[in-house]
């Protein structure tokens, strides 16, 4: 009984941010049919177990007349259809917008790429690490004397991508509220990661962000807003940017603000850090949690994906890695299983 209840979505099978996008609207109550390959081929399968919950599945051969007037039928019936082909594919078949909207006007037809539908590189192979790369986003990433460090895939496929593929669908379902008319949404991962640089934009042409990785406030090169290794090899993540809370840390360390460098000049900051290194190597992580546990000073462990899966404040939620989100007062996202 989400709050998406009611909605009809196709899915035409890909990886990463397809499924992802269409696992939120699912959580969110729509009901998404999935077509999958005849063959049953599909890239890292396994990998997206969990993506692919919460909707059914048909087999249709889209290289076959038949399977394509299955998919157009599908489209005739349903508000939103997602596809992650590159540029050109779905036109090639026979199920692009223009076939599927003579179907049914009214229908969202969202389109999931790295590059976009035009553009140089639109028809050009590549991935997460890819997209990130040619935006900026990955050069800002990974320690000051080292590489750029990819962030996963959660920046580029999942926010930058599926994320962004939501908003598109849902913002394309309410104008159609207005003009009774469906469109396409062209979701492309750069777009999506281009958008979420604007506050480092902004720091940056007012002088408070350089373009070099690991010497700024929010990319690990503040000590004050980093992560730092215990006397077990695990960490701790220290997020003290308000003086308060700044307060907060150096109680809890046992250190006398008056005895330390001066955290507002950077250049004061590799001296700083490596007290605070010291500081935090002698005792193990669950043991600065306990001790910073109640307190101001934002100061977390770093749990991995297990660990975070049995933290109280999770479990009293019922949240977690991978639960639905986010959460609504009367129409409940449901987790399939």
């Amino acid at each position: 009984m989400g709050p998406l209840e009611g909605l009809r979505v196709v899915e035409l099978a890909a990886i990463g941010p397809v499924p992802f996008a269409c696992m939120m609207l699912a959580d969110l109550g729509a009901d998404v049919v999935r077509v999958d390959r005849a063959d049953g081929r599909r890239s890292f399968e396994e990998w997206h177990r969990v993506l692919d919950r919460g909707r059914r599945a048909v087999t249709l051969d889209l290289k076959d007349p038949g399977g394509i007037r299955e998919v157009l039928a599908l489209a005739e019936r349903s508000d939103v259809l997602v596809e992650g082909f590159r540029p050109g594919v779905a036109e090639r078949l026979g199920v692009g917008p223009e076939e599927c909207r003579a179907r049914n006007p009214g229908l969202v037809y969202a389109r999931m790429t790295g590059w976009g539908q035009d553009g140089p590189l639109a028809r050009t192979p590549g991935h997460d690490i890819n997209y990130l790369a040619l935006t900026g986003a990955l050069y800002a990433i990974g320690e000051a004397d080292g590489p750029p460090v990819p962030p996963v895939n959660l920046l580029g496929d999942f926010a930058g991508g599926g994320m962004f593929l939501v908003a598109g669908v849902l913002a394309a379902l309410y104008e159609r509220r207005r003009s009774g008319l469906g469109q396409v949404v062209d979701a492309a991962i750069v777009d999506g990661t281009g958008a979420m640089l604007g506050m480092l934009v902004a720091m940056a042409d007012s002088g408070e962000w350089r373009h070099r990785r690991g010497v700024n406030l929010l990319d690990g090169g503040a000590p004050f807003y980093s992560c730092y290794t215990c006397s077990d090899g695990r960490h701790v993540a220290v997020g003290a940017l308000e003086d308060r809370f700044y307060a907060a840390l150096l109680d809890g360390l046992g250190l006398d603000p008056a005895r330390l460098p001066d955290r507002s000049r950077t250049a004061d900051w590799p001296a700083l850090r490596q007290v605070f290194a010291e500081r935090f190597a002698s005792r193990d992580r669950d043991s600065w949690a306990a001790l910073f546990q109640g307190t101001e000073a934002c100061v977390t462990p770093v749990l991995s994906v297990a660990e975070a899966a049995l933290h109280p404040h999770h479990v009293a939620r019922g949240s977690g890695p991978a639960a639905p989100a986010p959460r609504f007062s009367r129409t409940q996202a449901v987790l399939h299983r």
